[in-house]
């Protein structure tokens, strides 16, 4: 059977690619670097927390992965690449800043001791449709917008096919990177010389390999079980339908006793 998802080549990796993308902002530098540009801050350094391995597991199980997550003194940052266009973001957002302040409570800090945080999402499209280069939200009382909740926490989802719009310099410069892949200055150039660099080294080269077999293992799984429940579907019907358990276990190659446990 055919797999439905392809490993794409080395080769033809680009920064945006999910794999590649984790491993360059893997590079301390360069990573502080795109999140300085990006909310036009200076932090002091970057450190790479692990989660909790207790809450780890639950990103596999649901499917969704913090693509780079680092944090400094006083403040937390998920950055997360979408080079497709994603249904409900903004449902995204909250469950990735849910898993990272579950992580915080858990390491043992009090909820006032929560850090500022930002949740990053750099898309090659726009997911609004409303020609923004950059989205920024924070709650805000609806009724005085001057009255602002102080939970510290900041959703910004960053357009790069609106980047001509953007009039931040380093950003448009940025933006234009992700959407063109063309480095035209010296940090993309940078990150740019990175992507080319990974290429060559074989941990990388083994790691994707691993987390492509990883991930179609999973598919491979999910399309299994689908067909299970949908043979088992089959089987209720033909029962409801007045068919015996011999000729419905004949019928969809299910043993006597499991059409036995779908009459229950």
């Amino acid at each position: 059977m055919k797999e439905s998802r392809l490993i794409k080549p080395i080769e033809e990796l680009v920064f945006t690619d999910d794999f590649m993308f984790g491993a360059v902002m893997r590079e301390p530098e360069i990573c502080k670097g795109v999140i300085e540009r990006l909310l036009r801050i200076k932090i002091d350094h970057i450190e790479y927390p692990e989660l909790q391995k207790s809450i780890s597991p639950f990103y596999s199980r649901k499917g969704v992965r913090l693509d780079v997550y680092v944090a400094n003194s006083d403040k937390v940052f998920d950055v997360e690449c979408q080079s497709y266009k994603v249904e409900s973001i903004g449902k995204r957002t909250r469950y990735y800043q849910s898993m990272i302040d579950i992580d915080s409570l858990m390491k043992g800090a009090d909820y006032s001791e929560l850090k500022e945080s930002y949740v990053i999402f750099i898309c090659m499209d726009d997911p609004f449709e409303a020609g923004l280069p950059v989205y920024t939200f924070e709650r805000k009382c609806s009724e005085n917008e001057s009255v602002e909740l102080g939970d510290q926490t900041h959703h910004l989802i960053f357009n790069a096919a609106a980047y001509e719009s953007e009039d931040d310099a380093e950003i448009k410069d940025f933006l234009s990177f992700v959407k063109k892949n063309k480095a035209e200055s010296d940090f993309t150039r940078g990150i740019a010389n990175m992507v080319q660099t990974k290429k060559f080294e074989q941990s990388f080269v083994n790691e994707y390999l691993a987390w492509n077999l990883h991930d179609r293992d999973v598919e491979r799984r999910g399309r299994q079980q689908g067909i299970i429940e949908g043979v088992k579907t089959t089987a209720r019907n033909a029962l409801a339908m007045g068919l015996t358990i011999a000729q419905v276990s004949q019928m969809t190659g299910l043993s006597l006793s499991e059409i036995e446990k779908l009459k229950s």
